[in-house]
C-alpha cells in the first residue's frame, strides 16, 4: 500500500477500523486498528522507514485514544510493518514546507501521540523490531511494556544536529548516565 492510497472501508462485522488522515491532507498515513479478543492492535505501515507526517502523528494519537476508550478493549499493542518500528518525524515533509509550520506541527503531533500512549486507559505494549529512532523513542518511552526483538536498536539521530527531540523519553528506557552519554556524544 502506498501513502495516500484509499483503503476500502471494512464491513462492521470485520471488527477492523482503518483510518487515514483527513482528505485533502497532502500525505495520508496508513495506520490501522484491529480489535480481536479484547486486544487492540495498532499497526503503522509507512514505507520505507515508518516516519510519520504531521497528520500521521495526530492520526496515531486519535487511534490510540479511541482504542483505549473502547469498552471492548483490555490492552493495546502498538507495532509496525517493514524494516523497523519507527524513524520519527517525516523529515522530507519538514524540508518541503516554508517557515516552521511543519516543525511546529510535528512537535504538536508527537506530543499528542506520546500523550495518548501515556494516558491510554488500557495497558500499551510497544512491539519493537529493527530501528526505533527519534519519535519512536517517545512512543515506546510512554508505553507500559516494551517487547523488543533481538534485532531492535534505539537511537536519537537528531541530537547531532542540535535537537533533543525525544531525549526526555529515552530516560525511561536506559539508565540516566547512559542517556547522558547518548545525548552528549550523539551516539546510539
Amino acid at each position: 500500500m502506498q501513502i495516500g492510497t484509499k483503503v476500502p472501508a471494512p464491513a462492521a462485522s470485520d471488527n477492523v477500523r482503518v483510518s487515514n488522515a483527513p482528505s485533502g491532507t497532502p500525505s495520508a498515513v496508513p495506520i490501522t486498528t484491529t480489535i480481536d479478543t479484547r486486544i487492540a492492535e495498532i499497526v503503522v505501515d509507512v514505507p520505507p522507514v515508518n516516519a510519520l507526517t504531521v497528520a500521521g502523528w495526530f492520526d496515531l494519537a486519535t487511534q490510540v485514544t479511541a482504542a483505549g476508550q473502547d469498552p471492548a478493549v483490555s490492552a493495546l499493542v502498538l507495532r509496525a510493518e517493514g524494516e523497523g518500528f519507527n524513524a520519527g518525524v517525516d523529515i522530507k515533509e519538514m524540508q518541503a514546507g516554508e517557515g516552521f509550520a511543519a516543525l511546529v506541527g510535528a512537535n504538536r503531533g508527537c506530543f499528542a501521540a506520546f500523550k495518548a500512549v501515556y494516558e491510554c486507559a488500557v495497558p500499551v505494549v510497544a512491539a519493537v523490531h529493527g530501528f526505533c529512532l527519534g519519535g519512536g523513542i517517545g512512543l515506546v518511552g510512554n508505553a507500559d511494556i516494551i517487547v523488543a526483538s533481538d534485532d531492535a536498536y534505539f537511537g536519537l539521530p537528531e541530537v547531532d544536529r542540535g535537537a533533543l527531540g525525544a531525549a526526555t523519553h529515552l530516560a525511561r528506557l536506559v539508565p540516566q548516565h547512559k542517556m547522558r552519554a547518548m545525548v552528549y556524544l550523539a551516539e546510539p
